[in-house]
C-alpha cells in the first residue's frame, strides 16, 4: 500500500516545481511508463495532484499515456534536441567514421564527446567486447572535470577551465580531482602531452584515455576516448592509435569548413 503526504503540506510548491518533479521521477522508466500512484509516491505528491499535473503535461505533449500509466512524450524529446546546435550534429556526423575506426582498432568501448558549458555531452558511443559499467550514455552529460574527454577539452578551453577551477566541484568517486591546484596541474600536463586520463574518477573500476579533435581554426571542438576496466586498459599501447585517429579527424574537420560557431 502506497501513501502520500497530505496536500496541505505542499501548498507552497508552485505548479512548475510539481511538474518538473514528476518529469524527473520517471528515471529509467521514462520510455516504458510509470503509474500515477508510483509517480505520486516518488514526488511526495498526493495522487490527485499528480494526476492533475500529469493531465496538464499530457495536453502539452510533454508526457503521454501508456496503458494505465504515463511516459515522457515526443515534445519533450524534441525540446531536448534543440539544446544542441545544428553545427554540433554536423560535427558528430563527420566524426562518426573516426569513432568507428577507433573501435575497430581497439575493440574497447569508445566515446565521441564535446563540451556543453562546464559539462561534457556524449554525442556517440560504441560498446567494446569487455564492457564495464560506465556513467556515459548518448545525449547524457557529466561534469567535465571528472572525465578524460572533459579534461582534455578543458585543457584547450581556458575560459571554461577558469569557470571550473573557480567554483566548487563535486567528487564523483574518491579518485575525482577537485582541488583547484591539482586540477590546474592536470590540465597543464594534458596540454603538454595531448592526452588525458580518467583513473576511476567518473566511476570506480573504469579507466579512460582521451585526445582532442581540432577544427580548421585550431579550436578543440570534440574528443575521442577509449574506456575499459581499470587495471586492464593498456593506455600506453592505445595512445598512438588514438592520437593518429584524432589527427585524421582533425584534418577532416579542417577540410569540411564548418561554420565559425562549430
Amino acid at each position: 500500500m502506497t501513501t502520500s503526504i497530505p496536500e496541505s503540506a505542499r501548498d507552497d510548491r508552485a505548479a512548475v516545481d510539481k511538474a518538473i518533479s514528476l518529469l524527473v521521477a520517471f528515471g529509467d522508466q521514462a520510455s516504458t511508463g510509470v503509474g500515477v500512484s508510483e509517480l505520486a509516491r516518488r514526488t511526495q505528491l498526493s495522487k490527485s495532484t499528480a494526476f492533475r499535473v500529469l493531465a496538464m503535461l499530457e495536453r502539452n505533449g510533454v508526457v503521454e499515456r501508456v496503458g494505465t500509466g504515463y511516459r515522457l512524450g515526443a515534445r519533450l524529446h524534441q525540446l531536448g534536441h534543440t539544446v544542441y546546435s545544428p553545427e554540433r550534429e554536423r560535427v558528430r556526423d563527420l566524426l562518426l567514421p573516426f569513432l568507428t575506426d577507433l573501435y575497430d582498432t581497439t575493440r574497447h568501448t569508445v566515446h565521441l564527446a564535446a563540451l556543453h558549458g562546464t559539462d561534457v555531452v556524449y554525442l556517440a558511443k560504441l560498446y567494446g567486447h569487455r564492457t564495464v559499467p560506465a556513467p556515459s550514455r548518448i545525449g547524457g552529460r557529466l561534469p567535465a572535470h571528472c572525465t578524460a574527454v572533459g579534461k582534455v577539452l578543458l585543457a584547450y578551453h581556458s575560459h571554461t577551465a577558469t569557470q571550473v577551477l573557480t567554483a566548487p566541484q563535486r567528487a564523483i568517486t574518491p579518485h575525482t580531482i577537485i582541488a583547484p591546484s591539482r586540477l590546474t596541474g592536470e590540465l597543464t600536463t594534458i596540454r603538454h602531452s595531448g592526452v588525458a586520463h580518467d583513473n576511476q574518477e567518473s566511476r570506480l573500476g573504469l579507466s579512460c584515455i582521451a585526445a582532442p579533435i581540432f577544427n580548421g581554426r585550431g579550436r578543440a571542438v570534440a574528443a575521442l576516448s577509449v574506456a575499459g576496466p581499470h587495471g586492464h586498459l593498456d593506455a600506453r599501447r592505445l595512445e598512438t592509435p588514438l592520437r593518429q585517429i584524432c589527427a585524421s579527424a582533425s584534418n577532416a574537420l579542417g577540410r569540411a569548413q564548418l561554420p565559425r560557431t562549430a
